[in-house]
């Protein structure tokens, strides 16, 4: 439907980020048949909603979400974002797609109070993936208990959302609970087969290594 939309007005630019946002989870989740045509559609459609959406802040945090996944200046994506929160302070979406960005960035504080703000602005949200960024943070911050506890509730709210999973797998790892670790693994393969992604958007070297580490050694592989 998307790209029939794109089709009718290839300027619209919520139709674009939307579409590069759909290519960007199917390489994410590890459903996509051809990862690096999504990976280049993916990258295509988030430019060019960027070229016309500069006075839309879904469209500007879409497209930087993206743009940042696929490895573009994370600090120019930054920059899309706070754009975007300047022109509409009280978008809470903006406000979680802050928070990836800054888990993203190697920012953990600042990611938690994005996406605290987040949720006060819109309560009633769904709060799977808004958790899921939380427990990646505190993983970062290498609070393992309490990354664990915002990722159990990442996954009860949202149980088809592979990153919670991928997380909280490496937390347990890392705090030498290896069976929960497995089972958690076992539960991601049932939603995905790519348990650990070969391409990551985290930008800290330290951060990257304790995430692939343990999820490594969660799936039984060597480290």
């Amino acid at each position: 439907m998307l790209d029939q939309a794109i089709a009718i007005d290839g300027h619209y630019g919520p139709a674009l980020s939307w579409a590069a946002i759909c290519h960007m989870r199917l390489v994410n989740d590890g459903w996509a048949e051809a990862p690096k045509t999504s990976h280049g559609e993916a990258t295509a459609l988030a430019r060019q909603a960027l070229q016309v959406g500069q006075s839309d802040p879904g469209t500007l945090v879409n497209a930087a979400q993206v743009l940042a996944y696929f490895g573009e200046d994370i600090d120019a994506m930054i920059g899309s974002v706070d754009r975007a929160l300047t022109l509409d302070p009280g978008f809470a979406r903006g406000w979680h797609r802050s928070g990836v960005l800054r888990v993203w960035a190697g920012q953990p504080d600042l990611a938690i109070e994005h996406v605290e703000t987040a949720l006060r602005l819109s309560p009633r949200e769904p709060v799977g993936t808004h958790l899921g960024v939380m427990g990646m943070a505190f993983l970062f911050k290498r609070r393992f208990g309490e990354a664990v506890a915002k990722l159990l509730m990442s996954i009860q709210d949202h149980p088809g959302f592979p990153n919670s999973y991928r997380a909280l797998a490496a937390c347990y790892a890392h705090m030498g609970w290896l069976d929960e670790a497995r089972t958690i693994i076992a539960r991601l393969r049932a939603i995905t087969p790519l348990v650990v992604p070969s391409d990551l958007p985290l930008r800290n070297p330290e951060d990257r290594e304790l995430y692939l580490s343990g999820l490594r050694l969660a799936a039984g592989e060597q480290t």
